[in-house]
């Protein structure tokens, strides 16, 4: 109990402090912002000085930022986002729509990562020293040091453009889902197999793993008894830490691949000078980090009760 406390609480300052920087940052911003917005509405080839005109008297545009900010916080704390200044649409409606593909391809790549790390750092792990320990610190270690988008790059010029296995670029069919989720959890998985093994050969070396192995257990089963367990906490508290490097990918990935996802959908706010759609896209993800922690935690308890003491 005292913990989801304490993680309301953290909810509560994240949307204070996100709503209060991200109105900082969108108001400090050089240039016309009406001229952006009107051609995030027509399109660049046919703004004209008379539709930025238009756009700075109706939405009010460069007045005191001290009201302006009060409505700001006002509005969020009635969880009112306002209306998109360029679609028109509500924000929380639009930030709806495009969060659901990006949580789809998040789960993808997440789902990919713990696919293929966990189980090839558990068996390093078993034998560390061994050729697959060093191919696995060799491998892992090249992929942790390649950017996400130099890594979407490679897969494009590879899988798409060379070999013509994958779309470059879309969204709608299974084949789509590929390329992004490889991009973005190659390098997550090259981590967690570092965590995994490191986990696992630092259990299989405790003297209560060695007596398992001495009452007659097998291999398989003090690995499934007495492993697991201990190797997944330190692969779940970082899975946490992990969701910031999630949505730093995303955002960089979906604008890569045309993915109609919430960072495209920022990206796209904050050239158009949309600022209601940065504030409230900022405020879900900032909420989204604490919700995961939150799981985490309680998946952690679960594991091991020591943590809700």
């Amino acid at each position: 109990m005292n913990m989801l406390v304490a993680r309301l609480v953290q909810a509560l300052a994240v949307a204070l402090l996100v709503g209060a920087a991200t109105f900082a940052m969108m108001r400090s911003l050089p240039g016309d912002a009406a001229w952006r917005i009107a051609a995030g509405r027509y399109g660049y080839d046919n703004v004209t000085a008379a539709a930025a005109d238009a756009v700075h008297a109706e939405l009010g545009l460069g007045g005191p930022w001290l009201p302006a900010f009060a409505q700001w916080m006002g509005d969020l704390l009635r969880l009112d986002f306002g209306v998109s200044l360029v679609s028109g649409q509500p924000v929380l409606q639009e930030i709806a729509h495009q969060l659901g593909a990006s949580l789809w391809l998040a789960l993808a790549a997440v789902g990919l990562s713990l696919l293929i790390g966990p189980p090839l750092g558990i068996l390093a792990g078993l034998r560390p020293g061994g050729w697959l320990d060093q191919s696995l610190l060799l491998v892992s270690t090249a992929l942790k040091a390649v950017p996400q988008f130099l890594m979407a790059l490679i897969l494009i010029l590879v899988l798409s453009v060379q070999w013509g296995w994958l779309p470059a670029a879309g969204y709608g069919t299974a084949r789509h889902f590929i390329l992004p989720a490889l991009a973005l959890g190659l390098g997550l998985a090259a981590v967690n197999a570092r965590i995994a093994r490191d986990a696992m050969a630092r259990i299989a070396a405790m003297p209560f793993y060695h007596f398992a192995r001495w009452k007659g257990l097998s291999r398989r089963q003090v690995l499934w008894r007495h492993g697991l367990r201990n190797v997944a906490v330190p692969l779940l508290t970082y899975l946490g830490l992990q969701f910031v490097l999630l949505v730093e990918g995303v955002v960089v990935i979906e604008s890569i691949v045309g993915w109609p996802g919430i960072g495209h959908a920022l990206v796209h706010a904050v050239f158009s000078r949309d600022v209601p759609m940065v504030q409230g896209t900022a405020l879900v993800l900032g909420l989204g980090f604490v919700l995961v922690n939150a799981l985490i935690d309680l998946a952690l308890v679960r594991i091991d009760p020591r943590k809700a003491q």
